[in-house]
């Protein structure tokens, strides 16, 4: 959200200080984002990070989906659970969660990081000479 709320590139080193987060860890985020098509990544002098030009138009859920394994909501099968033929439970939450994403698929990133987000997204952590991870 927080390259959605910006235009242009920004160091992973920029990003981890503003958003106070490792720089190791935010490194394998932006790898995987990028490998999800939804981050363009340049290395070198004048390098960083921003948004894909189409990832604006991307709904949550499809993020959410992307990002999550497909695993349910409650795991009957490791260890096998002794109801698991009668339950009624497991598909009333498979429903939930089916409406939960597609209820994210209705909100873009662009509208996360619109009207008053976007300048507060800005704001987190960040100042204009802090470019150090923390």
């Amino acid at each position: 959200m927080y390259t959605a709320a910006k235009d242009g590139r920004r160091t992973v080193d920029e990003l981890a200080a503003a958003l106070s987060v490792p720089r190791h860890h935010l490194a394998k985020v932006v790898q995987r984002l990028q490998r999800l098509g939804l981050l363009a990544t340049a290395r070198g002098r004048g390098g960083g990070v921003e948004l894909e030009p189409g990832a604006r138009r991307v709904g949550v859920g499809t993020v959410v989906r992307r990002l999550e394994a497909d695993d349910e909501v409650v795991q009957c099968d490791d260890p096998p659970c002794p109801l698991r033929g009668q339950c009624q439970l497991r598909s009333a939450f498979r429903r939930a969660h089916d409406a939960f994403l597609r209820s994210l698929d209705e909100v873009s990133l662009a509208d996360l990081v619109a009207d008053d987000a976007g300048p507060v997204l800005l704001s987190i952590g960040w100042s204009s000479g802090d470019t150090g991870a923390r």
